[in-house]
């Protein structure tokens, strides 16, 4: 059996440490091996699938890949403090998770509080904010 069947088998199981230590052997952030680079995505991915939040957190200090992985998550489980708390910290992708976290749930005055508060000269995160208002975005 390969290294990534072992893998697969071991995220059936949910055997998180297995696939882990199997994934991150063949895995290289910014790697000019595609495959190499695509494992660690791969690995991203498998962290959050293990809730190993404080590694990720750890990890997105100097990986784009693990940050923004670690942004979307939070944003998938409505971890909206984690979210702030990062953003606060000078993330702008945990900003824009948070807006759209706020967006998605109806909470459009305290996504437009947020952005005024974390990140005034974020045009970006206005735009977020104007495209849920918008009528053609469906927003509430």
């Amino acid at each position: 059996m390969e290294w990534f069947e072992q893998v697969r088998a071991a995220e059936q199981r949910r055997d998180w440490d297995a696939a882990i230590a199997l994934v991150s052997a063949h895995a290289e952030c910014h790697s000019i091996d595609p495959c190499r680079h695509n494992n660690h995505l791969w690995h991203m991915d498998l962290l959050v699938s293990a809730e190993r939040f404080p590694e990720l957190t750890e990890r997105a200090l100097t990986d784009v890949h693990a940050r923004r992985r670690l942004n979307t998550a939070l944003r998938e489980r409505g971890m909206e403090a984690a979210l702030r708390d990062r953003a606060e910290g000078g993330d702008r992708g945990a900003l824009y998770a948070l807006v759209r976290l706020l967006c998605e749930t109806s909470r459009i005055r305290e996504a437009e509080r947020a952005v005024q508060d974390l990140g005034p000269d974020h045009q970006y995160a206005h735009q977020l904010v104007a495209g849920f208002r918008s009528p053609s975005s469906g927003a509430r």
